[in-house]
């Protein structure tokens, strides 16, 4: 006896998640939308490369498995670095249109085919062949972990920065106030950044303590190539009191990345959600 499920046989319905879907017999796939949990550790990011193991490889081999050897393709809201996590990723994947599938199919069968990777699907969504991952997402957001005590962690080493020194919550605050709002973020992304215009939009970065962890959060419609590590690592200068705060509008108004503070290591970070209007997984 096995416990493999079925995916093509199961006579369940479709169920369109996008109140403006209509069926088409002209299309050759059925788009789903898929919220994603992953552990980075050891991959190589989300996108697929010529050497080591991918997020995006991962999925859509589990993909094209479930459609029997016919290849699956997705594109995903933002791709993340190499060790980076992720607590609510999203891609779409194209299925073809003769499979019959529904949305406890597409989420149980993609995790049962990407065990036993750290790579989970957590919820699928119908959505239509002019939604994207990418284009239709109106936000998205991070947080960095760091372990802030004298003891490095005995368990998740590989998710959170250990910084021993007793970081100041008060300047590391009063330096992310300064970043907040529409800025050119040039010195806090990084030198290979393919990204055309360098302004964005912070809408909010907060920090707080956990416990012994500290937890800094960021939102935005979209960020730059390691922005949130730049920022992250400059704002650990803070807390040590090798920046002033002030410093960092100074950095800001450089326009250059050598202004701006180290970059955080990728293992603190994660991205944790991604909103489109309306959510297809409402």
């Amino acid at each position: 006896m096995t416990d493999k499920p079925t995916f093509l046989s199961a006579p369940s319905p479709v169920f369109p998640s996008d109140p403006h879907w209509v069926p088409s017999t002209d299309l050759a796939f059925q788009r789903w939308a898929v919220k994603l949990e992953y552990d980075g550790t050891g991959m190589v990011g989300w996108q697929k490369q010529s050497v080591g193991t991918s997020v995006q490889g991962l999925l859509e081999a589990a993909a094209t498995r479930m459609a029997n050897g016919r290849r699956v393709s997705s594109i995903t809201a933002g791709r993340t670095d190499a060790g980076v996590h992720a607590l609510g990723q999203v891609a779409h994947l194209d299925f073809p249109a003769d499979m019959n599938l529904a949305p406890h199919i597409v989420r149980d069968g993609l995790s049962y085919h990407l065990k036993p990777n750290p790579v989970a699907v957590l919820q699928a969504a119908l959505v239509t062949e002019k939604w994207s991952a990418r284009f239709s997402a109106t936000w998205r957001s991070y947080l960095y972990r760091i372990m802030n005590r004298p003891s490095p962690p005995a368990l998740g080493a590989t998710t959170m920065w250990h910084v021993r020194a007793r970081l100041n919550l008060d300047r590391m605050r009063a330096g992310a106030d300064r970043l907040v709002g529409t800025h050119d973020f040039t010195s806090f992304r990084a030198a290979a950044c393919q990204a055309r215009n360098p302004v964005r939009t912070l809408d909010s970065l907060t920090v707080e303590r956990v416990g012994d962890e500290i937890h800094i959060r960021a939102l935005a419609r979209a960020f730059l190539h390691h922005q949130v590590r730049n920022m992250v690592g400059t704002l650990v200068l803070i807390g040590r009191d090798r920046w002033e705060p002030e410093r960092i509008t100074q950095a800001l108004e450089a326009r250059s990345r050598s202004a701006g503070g180290p970059t955080a290591p990728p293992v603190g970070l994660y991205l944790t959600g991604v909103g489109y209007n309306p959510d297809p997984f409402a």
